[in-house]
């Protein structure tokens, strides 16, 4: 469900409409149905009681597992009342891909700011999911846009995520940026196909440090990690000043970018293909995407959204299923 202030329930519905066009693989919603029935009044919504009913219903109407909000959601005004809501939908998704019952999650974007005021201590989804999961080791967040006939599109990680940019050098370490790198090339050869995976490390710093004169971190944090990747058997090179990481050519060389900090990652990313950006979780047990935006109060209940990245996400979500099925 996502926040339902947001653009949620609108993208959601303009994909099932594009569902027969784009192929896209039977989903169902969990959330309020008086909620999904509002976004827009001429497409049909049928409740389920269990997943193994969403493809009997899916070609005429949006199937939808209920999950009842505690207030009306307005468009634009996220009430506090419904975070726990927002949280359960999450929560039910989840076991339900841990049982088996769904083969992937695809979770709408969350407004965090609301959550926090209900309790909510993680940092975002991720952190949240890797909880909900039980993962042993840290996710990794990797977005990817797609590839077209003339663009390699990219894909990139994050060795830290949602801190402060005045605290990202000390959160940094040779182990964290290698146990990063040992997780998408795992994942890249698992959920995506790719046999020998080529990683490009970037640098901290800028133009990678000027051999010290512009910080060490290079030498005394990142190269060291690269050297440790490639003693590992992971193709991996870096590190290299990402203001020349990001060109089309570049990206030709690499199937990922380890990229050092938030921003670092995710302007390239945006930039290049902004309403096609997929957020997937990599390390989970299960399969979870998400849409690589927010929820967009600004248009919400405007009929202005884009559903494109959460078609990516829908379709990225079926491909990785398909690709572990075949390991």
């Amino acid at each position: 469900m996502g926040e339902p202030a947001g653009i949620g329930g609108e993208i959601a519905v303009k994909a099932w409409k594009n569902r027969k066009k784009l192929k896209l693989p039977p989903f169902f919603v969990i959330g309020d149905p008086q909620w999904l029935a509002g976004v827009d009044a001429s497409v049909a919504i049928t409740e389920i009681t269990a997943p193994q009913e969403c493809a009997w219903h899916f070609n005429k109407a949006i199937p939808i597992l209920p999950l009842r909000l505690a207030a009306a959601a307005i468009p634009g005004k996220p009430d506090p009342r419904n975070a726990q809501a927002v949280l359960e939908a999450v929560r039910q998704g989840v076991e339900l891909a841990r049982s088996g019952a769904i083969r992937a999650l695809v979770t709408n974007p969350i407004e965090k700011a609301v959550l926090y005021s209900a309790g909510f201590h993680h940092p975002g989804h991720t952190e949240f999911l890797a909880d909900l999961t039980g993962a042993t080791a840290a996710p990794v967040m990797m977005l990817a846009c797609p590839a077209s006939a003339t663009d390699p599109g990219l894909r990139v990680a994050l060795v830290t995520v949602h801190v402060p940019l005045a605290h990202v050098a000390s959160n940094l370490s040779s182990a964290r940026i290698i146990a990063t790198a040992h997780t998408v090339a795992q994942a890249l050869k698992r959920d995506f196909g790719i046999a020998t995976p080529r990683l490009a490390v970037a640098a901290l710093n800028p133009h990678s440090g000027e051999q010290g004169a512009l910080g060490r971190e290079e030498i005394e944090i990142i190269a060291p990690a690269v050297a440790g990747l490639r003693a590992a058997g992971v193709d991996a090179h870096g590190p290299f000043a990402s203001d020349t990481l990001f060109h089309a050519e570049a990206r030709r060389n690499y199937d990922c970018v380890i990229c050092m900090y938030h921003d670092q990652a995710l302007i390239p990313l945006k930039t290049i293909d902004f309403a096609r950006g997929v957020n997937v979780t990599l390390g989970l047990n299960i399969v979870r995407t998400s849409p690589d935006h927010g929820v967009a109060l600004d248009i919400a209940g405007k009929g202005l959204a884009n559903p494109a990245s959460l078609i990516a996400a829908l379709l990225m979500a079926r491909d990785i299923a398909r690709y572990r099925d075949a390991t």
